[in-house]
C-alpha cells in the first residue's frame, strides 16, 4: 500500500450554531475538491460491501475536524494557507443568507477584516497542515 502523504483538515469555529457550520463544511468541501487541480492526489476509492452495494468515492486520505475559539484565528490561518501555496476554501457570514448572487455581492462589499469566518477546508501535505494547525484543537462540536 502506498503511504499517504496528504490529508484533509477542517477548522471550524466553535462560536457558530452547529447546523450552520456543517452547511459551511459541506459547501468548501465541495468547494475544495471541485478546484483541486491533481485530483489523483486525493485518492478516492469506490467500497463494494459483501452484498454487492457500491459505496463510491470515499478518500483513503485523513480528513481531520478541528476547532476554532473565533473568526480572527481563522483569518491568521488563511493568511498562512496563502503564504504557504496551500489549497484551501473558506466560508464567510456573508455567504448564508439569499441568493448565490446576493451572497456574491454582500461578500464582495465586505471589507476582509470585517468577514466572519465559519471555517476553512484545506488539504495538502501532512508535515505542512499539522505545523499550521497544531494549535487547534479537535472539534468537539
Amino acid at each position: 500500500m502506498k503511504s499517504l502523504t496528504h490529508k484533509f483538515v477542517a477548522v471550524l469555529n466553535k462560536k457558530i450554531p452547529a447546523g450552520n457550520v456543517m452547511n459551511a463544511l459541506g459547501h468548501m468541501t465541495a468547494g475544495l475538491v471541485g478546484s483541486y487541480p491533481e485530483l489523483k492526489d486525493m485518492r478516492f476509492d469506490d467500497y463494494t460491501d459483501k452484498d454487492g452495494g457500491k459505496h463510491p468515492s470515499i478518500s483513503d486520505n485523513p480528513f481531520i475536524v478541528l476547532q476554532s475559539d473565533n473568526s480572527n484565528k481563522l483569518r491568521t490561518l488563511r493568511q498562512a494557507l496563502i503564504d504557504n501555496g496551500i489549497h484551501f476554501t473558506d466560508f464567510t457570514s456573508t455567504m448564508v443568507v439569499g441568493t448565490a448572487a446576493e451572497q456574491r455581492e454582500r461578500t464582495k462589499n465586505t471589507p476582509e477584516a470585517e468577514l466572519e469566518y465559519y471555517g476553512i477546508v484545506m488539504f495538502g501535505e501532512v508535515d505542512q497542515l499539522n505545523q499550521l494547525t497544531k494549535k487547534f484543537s479537535l472539534w468537539r462540536g
